[in-house]
């Protein structure tokens, strides 16, 4: 995680919160019963010491009593929070993985449906802050699935955690601190004020500091609003927060290399792989998350939603001499076999890997979980 970020944190490589974090598909405030066991609170009286120690530093930093009292009416200890922040996995993805993910057959449906649904809020954002609708699209399906994934943790006691027992408390203590501006000015209330484990928030993840420094009420209805159905103040926060980063209005983030883009440097993040020309509106993609792949994914998702057609470029086979078309055509074979293999994109995970094995195992091939070209002419 890089806090020169300035926006959210990434709890596994180049891979947005909402992927990672392991937030829950609905979007509304749960009771702690709903959420599961190692994120209810739990009794800590050491925690609890915190607490009372932290109030008068929040008291003394403007934050009322009548704030504090409804912050923490509910708040408590989080063992599941900490776990998370001590084992964050980073996951290394090559380019064409990435992209398969972030530019999923079934993102780029649901991207071009929510887009035609908020054309006219999206038209008026872009207008206001100069920054490409498509582009802040592309974020907000990154960050949340277009808002299916906005996080249910709730995030005083998450950051409270992460400020008692995590790996950078002075950091979390910021955004604890944030938080309760945020209920203070009364952009929110305590149950709807959710997010991810590690305290990004809404529509867009915004983390609060970054939430306090870009978000905008562009509703107009007093409250800047990221959490509620209506994802007009949060797609408006990140354009603002683009904006203010140096977003430069009607200058493409880049294309695929020779394709007729915009000029600018050339990069190839995966070695053999398909080219980029990129610009300096790619670099203000890159505040968002400082990562090559995220921007690129953000590009291309939001190509893709605006009409374009896929990649005309390719990459190499994988380690096992695999195609993306051959894993394509894998995962629809065990599919159709009745398997589970969760998204059909190409990139295997763990649903994939058991179905590949019980798939061998019933052919009386070896079982190892791993796609070969064996198993990929066994299944056809």
């Amino acid at each position: 995680m890089h806090i020169n970020r300035r926006h959210f944190l990434v709890t596994c490589a180049t891979m947005s919160i909402a992927a990672c974090a392991g937030n829950a598909p609905t979007a509304q405030p749960i009771s702690a019963a709903g959420l599961p066991v190692d994120l209810r609170p739990v009794q800590n009286p050491d925690f609890t010491g915190w607490v009372a120690r932290f109030k008068p530093r929040a008291a003394s930093a403007g934050i009322s009593s009548t704030t504090l009292d409804a912050a923490f009416a509910d708040a408590g200890y989080l063992p599941g929070v900490v776990t998370r922040d001590g084992n964050q996995i980073q996951t290394r993805r090559t380019l064409e993985e990435y992209l398969s993910i972030a530019a999923s057959d079934e993102r780029i449906q649901k991207g071009r449906a929510a887009f035609s649904r908020h054309a006219a809020t999206l038209t008026a954002i872009q207008t206001r802050y100069g920054v490409d609708a498509h582009i802040v699209a592309a974020i907000w399906g990154m960050e949340s699935q277009f808002g299916e994934k906005r996080g249910q943790i709730p995030v005083v006691s998450s950051t409270a955690t992460l400020a008692f027992d995590g790996r950078r408390g002075d950091f979390y203590e910021s955004q604890l601190m944030a938080a309760l501006r945020i209920l203070q000015r009364g952009d929110t209330t305590p149950a709807q004020l959710t997010g991810s484990w590690a305290g990004a928030m809404g529509h867009t993840q915004f983390i609060p500091t970054s939430y306090q420094a870009f978000a905008v009420d562009f509703t107009g209805d007093g409250r800047r609003d990221i959490w509620g159905d209506d994802p007009a103040d949060a797609l408006a926060s990140t354009a603002s927060y683009l904006a203010r980063n140096g977003w430069r209005t009607g200058l493409k983030w880049g294309a695929e290399a020779g394709t007729g883009g915009p000029s600018g440097r050339t990069i190839q993040p995966q070695a053999g792989g398909v080219q980029f020309t990129v610009t300096r509106n790619f670099d203000v993609l890159k505040t968002y998350n400082n990562s090559d792949l995220y921007a690129l994914g953000v590009g291309y998702l939001a190509d893709r939603i605006a009409g374009a057609g896929p990649l005309q470029g390719s990459f190499p086979p994988d380690a096992n001499g695999l195609t993306r078309t051959d894993r394509l055509s894998l995962q629809r074979n065990l599919a159709a076999r009745g398997y589970d293999i969760g998204t059909i994109d190409g990139v295997f995970g763990a649903k994939t890997e058991a179905a590949i094995r019980d798939f061998q195992q019933r052919q009386g091939l070896a079982v190892t979980g791993i796609a070969t070209a064996d198993v990929v002419a066994a299944l056809r």
